[in-house]
């Protein structure tokens, strides 16, 4: 693998791309802080396409009309399209014709197998962006489907880094980077060795620009957010945040884990295995400084908020009221594992195990269903789990106090507490 590069990958979310005035200011990003030098663009689906798609392919497995809800999405990137003075009718028609071959085809799919045709129907949401963004920007679109290489773990598939990199640097010389346009290409979608298409996990685009970044030698990655940098907390929910200037991988791995929803969890390896910088900048404000995510030494970090909504907490008793014992806990875990439940925080005590996961009604029932004859199983939903990274005495009063904490962890950094209901904005000042 070669030293790294003054290859730049830049990754735009939903909310930098969600009209044509969010792409032109794309462009003067790319304009200014991008070139010269090679550059490589992922793009996210456009606003909230991603959700539509979800319900588009909700109502069309369930055998329900959704002309209509189609007709809006279709309407809605072609009159972005026509605002950038693009083609709509060229660019965008054999995207949108396959999207609904495949809308088509979700009635008669099986409740087993609609995870793959997720995945198919899904990923047009960032096909039909970076269709846009490319001709606007005048840039090499590339499908990255062929070589985001990954298995067939649909709606999170695991990458095969060797066939990936290999791949990318054959489709993506750096020679040819250096002298050719901007290569757009699209965040969150990768495809199988037999062509179907996968896709990352939800916000799984910060992952492909760390993919991309690990595979080219990049210089750097940058990703643009509605956000001075990376923060404390998030904004909308607490108020006075601090921006971290920066910030070492270990830290932000931690916070990333617990939830903070500025980085997507598995970004940073990749990054940190290779050294490569990870900045977080304001594509509001492209000049200001943001944050520089490195391997870098700092003191104590001022504490940081993460709030996680919609979290279930799942108790298992032994049935014959027998200790939780170590093999009890190996087929706990096994079933968890395969309904794809992700435990944010856990607990045990004599006679009890308790897991805090995202509420996921259908993970939620196949867990029930694989155990509920071996244990006695209680659960709790509509949960918050709060996360004080690098916590001290005034961050736990602030945000325990007037809170029913239904199950607490304490380590030397970190306090988890899990709870119903919150305070309309939580004020983090003294």
């Amino acid at each position: 693998m070669q030293e790294l590069s003054q290859l730049k990958v830049y990754k735009f979310g939903g909310a930098s791309v969600k009209d044509a005035a969010a792409i032109r200011n794309l462009g003067r990003i790319v304009a200014e802080h991008g070139r010269p030098g090679p550059l490589v663009i992922v793009v996210s689906a456009m606003g909230k396409t991603t959700n539509a798609l979800e319900a588009l392919l909700q109502r069309a497995h369930a055998g329900q009309p959704y002309a209509a809800e189609l007709t809006r999405l279709r309407d809605f990137h072609a009159d972005v399209a026509a605002e950038l003075g693009l083609p709509a009718e060229e660019l965008l028609s054999e995207l949108l014709n396959g999207l609904q071959t495949r809308l088509l085809a979700a009635a008669a799919v099986s409740a087993a197998d609609f995870d793959r045709h997720y995945d198919q129907v899904v990923s047009f949401g960032e096909l039909l962006a970076t269709r846009i963004v490319a001709a606007f920007l005048q840039a090499r679109w590339l499908d990255c489907r062929p070589f985001i290489r990954t298995d067939e773990t649909w709606r999170e598939g695991r990458l095969d880094w060797a066939a990936t990199e290999a791949a990318l640097q054959t489709a993506l010389p750096l020679a040819e980077l250096a002298q050719g346009p901007p290569v757009v290409t699209q965040g969150f979608v990768g495809g199988t060795a037999g062509g179907l298409t996968t896709t990352l996990g939800r916000e799984g685009s910060d992952f492909t620009a760390a993919i991309l970044a690990y595979c080219l030698g990049a210089g750097s990655v940058t990703i643009w957010k509605d956000v001075a940098g990376l923060l404390n907390a998030d904004p909308k929910i607490f108020a006075d945040t601090v921006r971290y200037p920066e910030i070492s991988y270990q830290e932000t791995i931690e916070m990333a884990y617990y939830g903070a929803s500025v980085i997507h969890p598995k970004t940073i390896k990749p990054l940190a295995v290779r050294g490569i910088p990870l900045l977080v900048k304001s594509f509001l404000d492209p000049a200001a400084e943001g944050t520089r995510i490195h391997d870098c030494r700092h003191g104590l970090l001022v504490p940081a908020f993460i709030r996680k909504t919609d979290q279930c907490l799942v108790s298992f008793e032994s049935k014959e009221l027998d200790f939780i014992s170590e093999e009890n806990l190996e087929v706990i875990f096994g079933v968890l594992a395969q309904v794809r439940l992700k435990i944010r925080l856990m607990q045990n005590s004599a006679i009890s195990f308790s897991v805090c996961t995202d509420f996921l009604p259908a993970r939620l029932e196949q867990l029930l269903a694989r155990l509920r004859e071996q244990f006695t199983i209680h659960y709790n939903t509509g949960l918050e789990l709060y996360t004080i990274k690098n916590y001290d005495a005034p961050s736990l009063q602030r945000l325990t106090a007037g809170r029913e904490l239904l199950l607490e962890q304490r380590t030397r950094q970190t306090f988890q507490f899990v709870c119903r209901g919150e305070p309309e904005r939580n004020e983090l000042s003294s």
